[in-house]
């Protein structure tokens, strides 16, 4: 991924999708919390509704206790015409104090509609007392009312008022929207049964009760109702849904349970927040019905604001990336490419320097580290090229000592053994490897180590003349390479010194040279002892010679460390410091199973310039 890429990433994921999730949560969270917000608002709003509604029938209760404890109410049942009680048609003067007494308190109370008594005493049409008369109403004969389980519950309650909402009892109240008291009557004086007073009161004051409570804001559309505990709408201040089934038109299955509850629901196919309080002392809850689109609309406008907000940072990071980001991105992306030229190697590559911003510092100081880079490495290449001149000639120095003394050790045998004729042809050939060693050169050819290397060979048969036989298969067209001078005679020399020692059988050294893939193979095998894989893990290149014998070697070992000493180290080193880490000497052994070193150089011509030496420069 490119840096422009980068970049809008990171702007996109850094600053806009963290914006967007920020702006989710809030979002779910404002909404969240508007129901539980308007749950309490509804819940305060229900309970003063039910605290005015319980004031109203508390009023009449009152009026009504006060009609019983001044023997109004006995007064008709006992009278000796009981259709001449109805006292919104009696004279004043017609009455006693009593009786105007309580007329006046009812007329402070316009919102009674109808009052009538069941007497208990009475026959005929003097079963029902009429006290407010009401056009175009009939009232329950008495026969009927007392089969009914409304009479056995008022009696139960002993004098206690019964309330009646509207549609629950409709044989008894009519069809109005208006609110029944039904309680027992008894006579003062022996606490005897004498009748049951029966008032239905205007629903007025309790249009104004829903009418003055609203909760939230004006704009809400909030409607109210009162159902009963079986799910029946008794009172709807709109008048459309009075009587109904509240159940039919939510998709929740809910019971009206004391206390308070809230909850969001479809009612009437429209999704709203429905809260419901039962009134305390009686049987009817109290519901509000509330639009969920009214409450979240302030909140879907922010939500439909913060998308558009979104857009246009999204936008405008789409624009900063196409116009701004390309200016910067594209001048890293040329410094990148002519980077990628100089890991290629071309170190005279520059970038071309316009403008004054950042970018033009950065191609400036990127020419300037080039031309750096360029002068190092053309001190580097002089000091790296004295430091393998050195090298070579201190590792020529190990060796041409080396050989001397093995040399010269065994010449000095046969002289002690009186052998003068191989005295003298080993002096002979000793005076040809020393010719050849002393050159001031360090490349020679192919056929100048082979019989440099068969002279040796010579040598160490006149010293050791059972213990090995030796064989030489070198192809004629590859005589003329160049090689390394003192390659082949140190190998063959620690084979038949460490790898003949004390076995049982004649040795062989077999030297096979061949070419392949541009390369030489000089493979030198023998069938000695053998190396075991820790000694073979000994082997290092470039190892110091203190570090040749450490605390913790075995007596044993020291044998085998001449195969990573000054012999066969010295002239891995010597190839690797010549052509590269690409070349080296290979040794693989196994333990009674002999050893076998194979030597890879490149192929080129005596004093000519090779692939390995064009690397290393």
């Amino acid at each position: 991924m490119n840096l422009r890429y980068k970049l809008f990433t990171a702007f996109l994921g850094l600053i806009i999708i963290p914006l967007f999730i920020l702006g989710m949560i809030m979002f779910f969270v404002t909404y969240n919390s508007i129901e539980k917000k308007y749950s309490q608002q509804s819940e305060y709003s229900l309970k003063a509704i039910s605290y005015s509604i319980s004031s109203v029938f508390k009023d009449m209760d009152n009026v009504t206790d006060n009609g019983i404890a001044t023997s109004v109410f006995h007064m008709a049942l006992s009278a000796d015409d009981p259709s001449k009680q109805d006292l919104t048609d009696a004279e004043q003067l017609s009455l006693n104090a009593s009786q105007r007494n309580f007329r006046s308190l009812l007329y402070n109370h316009p919102s009674i509609s109808y009052a009538f008594l069941y007497n208990f005493n009475g026959k005929g049409s003097s079963e029902i007392v009429s006290v407010f008369n009401k056009e175009n109403f009939r009232t329950l004969p008495y026969d009927k009312f007392k089969g009914s389980e409304l009479y056995q519950e008022v009696m139960k309650l002993n004098g206690v008022p019964k309330w009646l909402a509207p549609h629950e009892y409709p044989e008894l109240t009519g069809t109005e929207a208006v609110f029944t008291q039904i309680r027992l009557v008894k006579e003062l004086s022996f606490f005897q049964n004498i009748g049951i007073l029966v008032v239905q009161i205007k629903n007025w004051e309790f249009e104004s009760i829903f009418r003055n409570l609203k909760i939230g804001g004006t704009d809400q559309k909030v409607s109210f109702m009162l159902v009963n505990d079986d799910g029946m709408i008794l009172l709807d201040p709109d008048r459309k849904l009075d009587g109904q089934d509240f159940r039919d038109f939510t998709t929740k299955d809910m019971t009206f349970k004391p206390g308070f509850q809230s909850f969001k629901t479809q009612f009437g196919g429209e999704k709203s927040i429905l809260s419901v309080y039962h009134l305390k002392e009686y049987p009817w809850s109290l519901v509000s019905i509330t639009s969920w689109d009214t409450l979240s609309h302030e909140v879907t406008v922010f939500a439909r604001w913060f998308v558009v907000v979104m857009f246009l940072c999204l936008l405008g990071a789409v624009i900063f990336n196409l116009f701004f980001m390309n200016r910067i991105t594209g001048g890293i992306a040329v410094i990148v490419r002519f980077m990628r030229r100089v890991e290629d190697g071309d170190l005279t590559t520059r970038v071309e320097e316009k403008g004054n911003d950042e970018m033009t510092l950065l191609a400036k100081g990127f020419n300037d580290l080039m031309d750096k880079i360029n002068m190092l490495f053309n001190r580097v290449h002089v000091e790296q090229q004295r430091k393998n001149q050195a090298e070579m000639r201190v590792l020529q120095a190990q060796i041409k000592p080396h050989f001397l003394f093995n040399t010269l050790e065994s010449i000095n045998v046969l002289a002690v053994q009186n052998e003068g004729r191989k005295v003298s042809e080993m002096v002979y050939r000793l005076a040809s490897i020393l010719r050849i060693s002393i050159q001031d050169k360090d490349e020679i050819t192919l056929e100048e180590e082979v019989k440099h290397l068969r002279n040796y060979l010579d040598i160490q048969k006149f010293r050791f003349e059972d213990l090995f036989d030796y064989e030489l298969e070198i192809p004629a067209e590859l005589l003329n390479c160049g090689i390394l001078k003192l390659t082949l005679q140190p190998l063959v020399e620690n084979s038949i010194q460490h790898g003949f020692e004390g076995i049982g059988y004649k040795g062989l050294v077999s030297v096979k040279v061949w070419e392949t893939q541009g390369n030489l193979i000089l493979r030198i095998q023998d069938n000695g002892i053998g190396m075991t894989p820790s000694q073979l893990s000994m082997f290092q290149y470039m190892v110091n010679d203190t570090a040749e014998q450490k605390p913790e070697d075995k007596p044993g070992q020291g044998i085998h460390l001449e195969r990573r000493g000054l012999g066969v180290r010295s002239v891995a080193d010597r190839i690797r410091i010549e052509y590269g880490d690409r070349y080296g000497i290979f040794i693989c052994a196994s333990p009674g199973e002999g050893t076998i070193i194979q030597c890879v150089i490149p192929k080129y011509g005596q004093g000519e310039g090779h692939y390995a030496k064009s690397i290393i420069g």
